[in-house]
């Protein structure tokens, strides 16, 4: 009987699973696009040779275009590759997933929605001279931020650091109870369980009592965690509640960039971010691969305003509305008078695929390159560029303690095994690497010198990097400063230390994979 289920039952099983998953019929329709696509390219080019010749050209015109444009070296490599050795497979690619219209209306309404605003994130100039005063460099990096995040430095602003979602969790459902006026919730992964309808409750409660409570969510994210048109149901419960880039089956539309934010702002002045999706797994009610290891920080104070302000922007964005009007009405003194307590200064942030500023890696690059003792680095996944394994490499010969904790047991083994892909010219470079083995880390931390810090939602690859709507907060002489540190060092504990005899008595198969999946990283 128990050969039965394992043979036939089981099997069964997963393919009605898949068969029934509303990701399999959208899959199965852009491939379907994208073959006939092929096909109809390919009869062409048979049907005369002026086809053929004029695929050419375009595949040698495209390649030209990426080559000179202003984007990362391993984009340009993988993709023209891609196009070298696949012509009309690469160029039908890149002319549909590349860029589109609705990309650059998006980008147009964004700007406007920033310039209409720009007074609203002036800072305080008071607050940057102290900030000198205290340490220049620090002073360099926030200013970076600044400029092209273009979310002012804080003080007045208190931080708490949680080191499990576990943790997070009560914490959140408390804050949220005690909203008067407003919550706006914005997450890449929302999923039916106990963390989701405990929130539910508290936000429809609110909504019920005139709180202006708003939802978005992003809609390749919650592709199968969430039921079709979800939104109008949030809509009939009395939340405002937006779809951000709905996923469709069109070839046509970009889908590459997603909103991979996780922001939680209640009545201006107390906010929530991480790496902490609304799902049962990030609080470990539900087990998926593991311990599940995550981070998150709550804001109290001026700080927060940053936090809203991203929020206001995506809302503009996902409504099509101009929403610089409503920013008086969410400034962090409006709903709380009184004078905030603070502990160093906080600044947080966000990274756009909108521009050709790569925010969350140079604040990254900036912590990195200024380290005087040791850098920590908490990561789910590792798929750097150049540039940052450059970074990371000089820090560590130069006699900087340079840290990066992975999972032990991956969420995507295709991704896993590219991580580890990096491992090997890192340890060279005298860089510690650890595993976390009680299960997966999706935690996404910087920790350096007892003074700087970043926690947020920015993952060490190229998603997160170059094609996500990203956010962090970044932190200096804030009291959570060691509480990063000493999280870091307590979880070292459950890890594995990984050294170079690892990388080398690898399968020979397993290395030629992952050298294969190295050249095409970016597109991954």
């Amino acid at each position: 009987m128990n050969l039965f289920i394992k043979l036939i039952i089981k099997p069964l099983r997963s393919l009605l699973k898949l068969l029934f998953n509303r990701i399999f019929y959208v899959a199965l329709a852009l491939v379907v696009q994208l073959a006939w696509l092929l096909i109809a390219l390919f009869r062409l080019m048979e049907y005369s040779r002026w086809v053929t010749i004029g695929m050419q050209v375009i595949g040698f015109l495209v390649v030209l275009w990426i080559v000179n444009k202003k984007i990362n070296p391993s984009y340009k490599l993988a993709w023209t590759m891609l196009i070298l050795i696949f012509p009309v497979f690469g160029v039908s690619l890149y002319l549909l997933f590349g860029k589109s219209r609705i990309g650059a209306v998006m980008e147009q309404h964004y700007q406007n929605l920033i310039d209409e605003t720009a007074e609203y994130l002036e800072g305080s100039e008071l607050t940057r001279k102290r900030l000198n005063e205290d340490d220049r460099s620090m002073r360099i990096q926030s200013d970076y931020i600044w400029q092209y995040s273009r979310y002012p430095v804080h003080e007045n602003t208190t931080a708490e650091y949680f080191q499990v979602g576990d943790d997070m969790f009560p914490v959140l459902v408390h804050e949220l109870e005690q909203a008067k006026h407003f919550i706006f919730i914005e997450y890449f992964i929302i999923n039916d369980g106990v963390m989701w309808q405990t929130i539910l409750n508290i936000l429809e409660k609110k909504a019920k009592e005139g709180v202006d409570v708003r939802l978005i969510y992003d809609g390749f994210g919650c592709l199968t965690t969430l039921p079709y048109k979800y939104d109008q149901e949030m809509r009939r419960r009395g939340i405002k509640c937006e779809v951000f880039n709905r996923f469709r089956p069109i070839l046509n539309i970009i889908q590459n960039n997603r909103d991979h934010r996780k922001i939680c702002v209640i009545d201006g002045w107390t906010g929530f971010t991480g790496g902490i999706n609304l799902a049962d797994e990030y609080i470990n009610q539900r087990k998926r691969f593991g311990h599940w290891k995550d981070t998150a920080v709550m804001l109290k104070g001026e700080g927060v305003w940053n936090m809203t302000a991203m929020f206001l922007y995506m809302w503009g964005i996902v409504t099509r509305t101009d929403t610089s009007l409503d920013f008086g009405n969410y400034v962090p003194h409006r709903w709380h008078p009184n004078e905030f307590p603070g502990s160093g200064y906080v600044q947080p942030f966000c990274d756009s695929p909108l521009d050709d500023e790569i925010v969350g890696e140079n604040v990254y690059l900036n912590i990195i390159n200024r380290a005087k003792n040791y850098v920590y680095i908490c990561t789910p996944y590792l798929i750097i560029d150049n540039e940052m394994m450059t970074a990371l490499c000089l820090a560590a010969k130069s006699g900087v303690d340079v840290r990066i904790m992975t999972p032990g047991i991956p969420d995507k083994k295709m991704v896993f095994l590219l991580t580890q892909s990096y491992y090997k010219q890192l340890l060279e470079a005298g860089v510690k690497i650890y595993e976390y083995q009680p299960g997966f880390l999706h935690a996404k931390s910087f920790v350096c010198d007892d003074k700087v810090g970043v926690v947020g939602t920015i993952n060490l690859d190229y998603r997160s990097l170059y094609l996500h709507f990203e956010d962090g907060v970044w932190m200096y002489k804030n009291d959570v400063i060691l509480d990063i540190r000493d999280d870091f060092t307590e979880t070292l504990e459950y890890c594995d230390p990984i050294d170079l005899a690892f990388c080398q008595k690898r399968n020979i198969m397993v290395r030629a994979i992952q050298n294969v999946l190295r050249v095409f990283a970016p597109l991954l």
